[in-house]
């Protein structure tokens, strides 16, 4: 892979808010993104493919076919994501573990179905976690648990695949996206001009993408200038 281009990448969220952000990006870097998403109606000049990440076959099923399509993979970005907001006897525990479905085990799904051809390639997975991933807030149970769990699934598997393939975890905070679109009035942000624009975020994404074999971006934490989640 040429270090300063991301190369042959998946996107999981691919179809809309940061992944959406990020699978331009890629393009824009020349790259060559592929998006997974269980919505890809929006998605025009990439590969996309229907996925639902939270479904571990479905997961293998399509890694494998994208893989055999562009002749291997250079890196998986795990960008899909959901919340459920609410204490936690007020949300259906149902509702709860998917939430923990989709942005942890998805997370491992993808990076295990891609492990053997991001060895092939010496590339890298760029795993999302948040601000919610370092600090716990009320009514956030589901979300702090898998954001949590993806920073430490990451950090591990770093160490375990040191010199094999990079591993990068991302820690955005607060972003200008429909996210946000489907809470409760009382957990939407109350100011969108403190948000991030997604594609700053993105940026970075390529940016770790985009590091030579052995040159190790381990986590980036960005966020907009008045982030209330963090510190």
């Amino acid at each position: 892979m040429n270090p300063q281009t991301p190369g042959r990448v998946i996107v999981t969220g691919g179809g809309s808010g940061l992944g959406a952000a990020i699978v331009e990006a890629i393009s824009n870097a020349g790259g060559t993104p592929v998006v997974f998403d269980r919505d890809v109606s929006n998605v025009s000049d990439v590969k996309a493919l229907e996925v639902d990440v939270s479904n571990r076959e479905a997961v293998e099923a399509a890694v494998k076919e994208t893989a055999e399509s562009l002749g291997g993979l250079d890196g998986v970005v795990t960008a899909a994501g959901i919340d459920r907001c609410g204490k936690l006897g007020d949300v259906a525990a149902e509702e709860w573990e998917k939430v923990i479905g989709v942005n942890l085990l998805g997370t491992v799904s993808t990076v295990r179905a891609a492990l053997p051809y991001l060895k092939e390639s010496k590339g890298r997975a760029i795993t999302i976690a948040s601000t919610l991933g370092l600090r716990a807030l009320p009514d956030a149970t589901a979300y702090c648990a898998s954001k949590f769990g993806v920073i430490g699934f990451s950090r591990a598997l770093a160490a375990e695949t040191g010199g094999v393939i990079g591993v990068t975890t991302i820690i955005p905070g607060g972003m200008k996206t429909h996210f946000f679109d489907d809470r409760d009035e009382q957990y939407k942000p109350q100011d969108d001009s403190k948000l991030n624009d997604p594609a700053h975020v993105a940026q970075a994404v390529v940016f770790a993408l985009s590091q030579p074999f052995g040159c190790e971006v381990r986590e980036l934490l960005i966020t907009p200038a008045e982030e209330g989640s963090w510190p």
